[in-house]
């Protein structure tokens, strides 16, 4: 009898499948602490001090150093990058965050998230739009339109909601209807100028989602902690 072999992980795949789509059009896979100074994780993103992401019922802080959280995006690995590498800039991060938050079919204390930027002279939201494009449809195995709702982001002006809908196909359920997906937007100047970018010459977009979310959709997951509890009935279905 064949003895039965290991496989990755539902989240370790779709890792692999982001990064691979990500790949093709130039970018770059990059990673980050998850005990992050805030800093980083904060102030370099322009978010005030009085923002209710820094309460304490929001956000994990180290008992023994004040100066230090789990970080609740992915986002402070773009301040890194783009502090550590040369314009211009394209590059994703798919990594662990943290939320200070009750646990139920949608929501988790920890899930994953998947930050993309690109920098450089001549950005725009044209690009932003065409990059998120691409790969839903590389993503969603169909042709996918994206459309822009106003929204507001301390680390991105102008800031955008990003809706998705699958071209209609009867052999997908999420097409023909719009789904909320991520939010979006260009690079606000004080992220450039914290990161020590002339944000009079350079412009930049940012994006991010969470991958919990794209299983949701992709695979019809109807409860994210199931990704997360080990219990093999879920896992060995993929």
């Amino acid at each position: 009898m064949k003895e039965a072999s290991g496989h990755k992980h539902l989240m370790s795949q779709m890792i692999s499948e982001i990064n691979s789509i990500f790949v093709e059009i130039g970018y770059v896979f990059a990673e980050g602490p998850e005990r992050e100074q805030i800093i980083f994780n904060f102030d370099a993103l322009n978010v005030p001090n009085d923002h209710p992401s820094r309460d304490m019922q929001d956000t994990f802080y180290l008992e023994n150093d004040p100066e230090m959280v789990m970080r609740t995006h992915t986002s402070p690995v773009q301040i890194r990058y783009m502090k550590e590498n040369n314009l211009p800039i394209k590059m994703i991060c798919p990594g662990k965050v943290f939320r200070n938050e009750a646990t139920d079919a949608t929501h988790e204390a920890q899930f994953f998230q998947l930050e993309g930027l690109m920098v450089g002279k001549g950005v725009s939201m044209g690009q932003l739009k065409g990059t998120i494009e691409y790969f839903f449809s590389k993503f969603f195995n169909g042709e996918v339109e994206v459309r822009f709702r106003p929204s507001f982001f301390p680390f991105v002006e102008p800031g955008v909601e990003v809706d998705m809908m699958i071209k209609k196909n009867e052999y997908n359920k999420l097409s023909g209807r719009w789904i909320e997906i991520m939010g979006a937007g260009m690079v606000h100047p004080n992220v450039l100028q914290a990161a020590g970018i002339d944000a009079g010459v350079y412009q930049g977009f940012a994006f991010g989602m969470g991958i919990d979310r794209l299983a949701v959709l992709k695979y019809g997951v109807d409860d994210i902690r199931l990704m997360y509890n080990g219990d093999l009935r879920f896992v060995n279905q993929f």
